[in-house]
């Protein structure tokens, strides 16, 4: 019969099975779940010993710990520890071997197995084999195995699930954290009151990891310079591009025909105000530029601009080449000068976990 599906109560003459061979078992399974080791990572720390199919070698004996798992769509338990003999390497290369979960349709069974890697040069460890209706590799162990009988080390190779992730319409914030370790969150902001996101709860806490959609808005601040720029061109856009990173732009405009918009007192910068606190750890630079058509101040048509963050703070500073002479290098930008633009653009690390 051209059609099969399967299973469903009775065998029927419109293709329908009741019964599933493991072959058939195992081409539905692993669309349902990847191969992991049943064990969520829901701590914060954990040392080798806490965790299923743990290792440990004395000589050339390794031990794993018991553990269960999924593999090739099949569940795997083991209750008692398995111990294998690794075979020794008098060679002058060194090999690596891995410890695998094989499921093998010849045996109907999930067992787990030693794969011997070859000596080289520079030794790989094998590639598990995974390939429905035959055999079903999971590696959990590599085992080191150096040239001229060396000591041998196990390195942890074994998959954890992490938990699913879920969306909320709204309130995500709050909601996220009471979600496990390692759970991903969506804020789909079906109320309209926000942007659409995505959040990770993790070992340093929650944190908003990405915006999606549009680029939010903000009115970036002139600091240290007159007033008189109109909240309308002051236009400023940013978004957390990962955790912890923000994108911005900013465009401020002199429209004034005759006025610059100066430094005051003993200021010899100006500044604007970034969406974000920076990352108090280290001073962040980003690059601009002044378009002054009509080389107001002094200053010419077409400047470039060097900002450099106040760590740990919203302020970003502006600088420029001396107007004289390149030998002076840069200086603090004193004014947004007449019928001129400045925009900047870049990419910061914030501050999100109070360094």
């Amino acid at each position: 019969m051209a059609e099969l599906s399967y299973p469903f109560d009775a065998d029927n003459a419109n293709g329908g099975s009741s019964v599933v061979s493991q072959t058939q078992w195992q081409s539905m399974a692993v669309n349902w779940t990847s191969d992991r080791i049943d064990f969520p990572l829901t701590s914060t720390t954990y040392s080798g010993d806490d965790l299923p199919f743990s290792a440990t070698i004395t000589g050339r004996t390794v031990t794993v710990s018991p553990g269960s798992a999924w593999v090739g769509g099949f569940y795997y338990k083991v209750t008692e520890p398995m111990t294998f003999t690794i075979s020794a390497n008098g060679t002058s290369k060194g090999r690596k071997d891995l410890i695998v979960l094989r499921a093998d349709m010849a045996r109907a069974a999930v067992n787990m197995t030693v794969v011997e890697g070859s000596p080289a040069s520079t030794p790989v460890e094998p590639q598990p084999t995974r390939k429905v209706g035959s055999v079903w590799e999971m590696a959990i162990q590599a085992i080191d195995v150096p040239a001229n009988n060396g000591t041998v080390t196990a390195l942890r190779r074994g998959p954890f699930p992490m938990p699913a992730p879920v969306a909320f319409p709204w309130n995500a914030g709050d909601s996220s954290t009471l979600l496990p370790r390692g759970a991903f969150t969506y804020d789909l902001d079906n109320n309209g009151g926000d942007s659409q996101w995505e959040a990770f709860n993790g070992r340093d806490g929650w944190l908003l990891t990405r915006h999606f959609g549009k680029s939010r808005t903000y009115t970036p601040s002139t600091l240290y310079v007159q007033s008189g720029i109109p909240t309308a061109n002051r236009r400023g856009r940013w978004r957390w591009i990962a955790p912890n990173t923000f994108w911005f732009s900013v465009t401020i405009v002199n429209d004034f025909e005759d006025k610059g918009i100066a430094v005051t007192g003993s200021n010899w910068r100006a500044a604007v105000t970034l969406p974000q606190n920076s990352n108090p750890k280290a001073i962040q630079t980003v690059h601009g530029y002044l378009s002054n058509p009509n080389s107001s101040g002094g200053l010419p048509n077409m400047m470039s601009v060097t900002a450099t963050t106040q760590p740990g703070s919203n302020i970003l500073f502006l600088h420029c080449p001396n107007p004289t002479t390149t030998k002076e290098g840069l200086d603090g930008l004193r004014q947004f000068p007449a019928r001129s633009t400045f925009s900047i653009s870049g990419t910061l690390e914030g501050n999100e976990f109070s360094e």
